[in-house]
């Protein structure tokens, strides 16, 4: 599983340039390190950690929707690309030993990928600032028990929507209720969710309680155990693939998009009956909503629960939502396989602009509740107006980076280290402009207005040049592999 796991990846960037993404990540984690402290000057060592921890764990709850895919590897094993998932279908293996395998494989891969290089770069950089080693181990082990129980949570809720939509539900919105618990009421304490971060703060350098950090290492264990246990439980025996009569839905979605004409407007409204036949509108709000949950409540209890003057407003969350909103893009072209464009007069650039525009009709909208409603919480609605500008040209502006670098691809193409750098300087040039001008608002009306409105047009025109290059550089890309 590993093999494939690697050979999926590897197979569109090259096993070379795929390899390096690791290197990537540990000179990154080594630069971080090393600038540590000047960046303690404004955020405590303690809120770090938080963001940190809080950041793995999406991070884990991304990696494990692997069970939300598991129908669709499974429909796809009569095509060129035959899945280890279906193998109970033709060898005497089980799904639930398949299942545990993949989710065994998740943790081993992404963790080697991610964590580990983090790691070491930042062991590296202590030659320079002299951090403990010690306490380096241990952010290793408490960082990857977070991921392990995003991952388990994932999991667990990935095998729920399996076998029953409504479940899914049930476990979707108690996992938000928790954490409405923690970072809305206050009456639960984050470590009582993610007992890792617990661990974390109990050892140095924060503190140094080891009976406590054992206890919240015991309970992190226990979680992703049960968890786990649980998920391997509820693995259906047999995942049944039913087929379906629908009436025929193109003709009046068709007629739903009258502003485009010919092959868009047919295109556009297939993608929408795509949509509602796949049943993924449910698998894309656990991925984009929940992560966006998060991101509010983190801006909530940092401004609230911890009362730090950090300056977090509806403007600066409005560039966030514009910067998450690409896992709606990803997502996109994840439905179905693409080979069966090639017997249509269909070219890559143009199912590209098609799945542009169906992600700014699937998120705007829930971009927009979700500013109004941080911008009502915190009591800046004078700034709504322009939180709502900054989050729409955001959100276009990272669709079009996303489309014009990884194509019909993206989750794949970010794992190849060229690609990544460019997308990785191409986000961060202006999510550090946006972030910087949203905190200077209070200070510096007029300036920070007078900045805000450069970094958007330049994003802006960014994006028509963007948008009118994908033609040049996915003309000649076949829909096969």
């Amino acid at each position: 599983m590993l093999k494939e796991e690697f050979r999926t990846h590897a197979s569109y960037s090259g096993q070379e340039r795929f390899l390096t993404f690791p290197v990537f990540v540990f000179f990154l984690a080594t630069i971080f390190g090393m600038t540590l402290e000047s960046m303690l000057e404004r955020m405590t060592l303690t809120e770090m950690a938080f963001m940190t921890h809080m950041s793995v764990f999406v991070y884990g709850l991304s990696v494990g929707t692997f069970g939300l895919m598991g129908k669709q590897y499974l429909e796809r094993r009569y095509g060129r690309s035959n899945f280890l998932v279906a193998m109970p279908y033709l060898l005497p293996i089980s799904f639930r030993k398949t299942f545990l395998g993949i989710y065994v494989r998740d943790a081993i891969f992404y963790v080697c990928l991610l964590l580990i290089p983090a790691t070491m770069g930042l062991v590296l950089s202590s030659w320079y600032t002299g951090y403990s080693l010690t306490s380096i181990g241990l952010f290793f082990a408490s960082i990857m028990l977070t991921f392990m129980v995003g991952l388990s949570l994932s999991f667990f809720a990935s095998v729920v929507f399996i076998r029953s939509v409504k479940w899914f539900m049930v476990v979707t919105f108690a996992v938000i209720a928790a954490f409405v618990a923690y970072g809305v009421l206050g009456v639960i304490g984050i470590e009582t969710i993610i007992p890792s971060m617990g661990l974390q703060l109990s050892v140095r350098p924060f503190e140094a309680d080891a009976g406590m950090a054992i206890v919240y290492a015991a309970a992190a264990v226990a979680e992703v155990v049960v968890l786990t246990a649980l998920s391997y439980y509820l693995v259906e025996i047999r995942i049944g693939i039913t087929s379906r009569q629908y009436e025929d839905l193109l003709p009046s979605y068709r007629a739903r998009v009258p502003v485009l004409k010919g092959l868009y407007r047919t295109l556009v409204a297939k993608e929408f009956v795509d949509l509602r036949r796949s049943g993924t509108i449910a698998k894309m709000f656990f991925s984009f909503v929940l992560p966006l949950l998060f991101l509010s409540l983190t801006v909530w209890f940092v401004n609230y629960g911890l009362s730090i003057p950090v300056g977090f407003n509806s403007v600066f969350y409005a560039a966030m939502v514009g910067f998450v909103s690409t896992l709606m893009y990803s997502w996109l072209n994840n439905i179905d396989l693409v080979e069966y464009y090639s017997m249509l007069p269909v070219t890559v650039p143009q199912l590209i602009r098609v799945r542009m525009g169906v992600f700014l009709v699937l998120t705007l909208g829930i971009s927009a509740f979700f500013v109004i409603a941080i911008s009502a919480v915190n009591g800046d609605l004078e700034l709504l107006w322009l939180a709502l500008v900054v989050m729409f040209v955001t959100s276009l502006y990272m669709v079009a980076v996303t489309a014009y670098l990884t194509g019909l691809k993206t989750n794949t193409f970010l794992f190849d280290t060229s690609v990544l750098g460019k997308f990785s300087v191409m986000s961060f040039l202006p999510d550090v402009g946006l972030t910087i001008l949203s905190f200077s608002l209070v200070e510096d009306w007029y300036f920070a207005v007078t900045g805000l409105a450069l970094v958007l047009g330049s994003m802006l025109i960014t994006t028509w040049i963007l948008y009118r290059g994908i033609d040049a550089k996915w003309s000649k890309t076949a829909f096969s592999d």
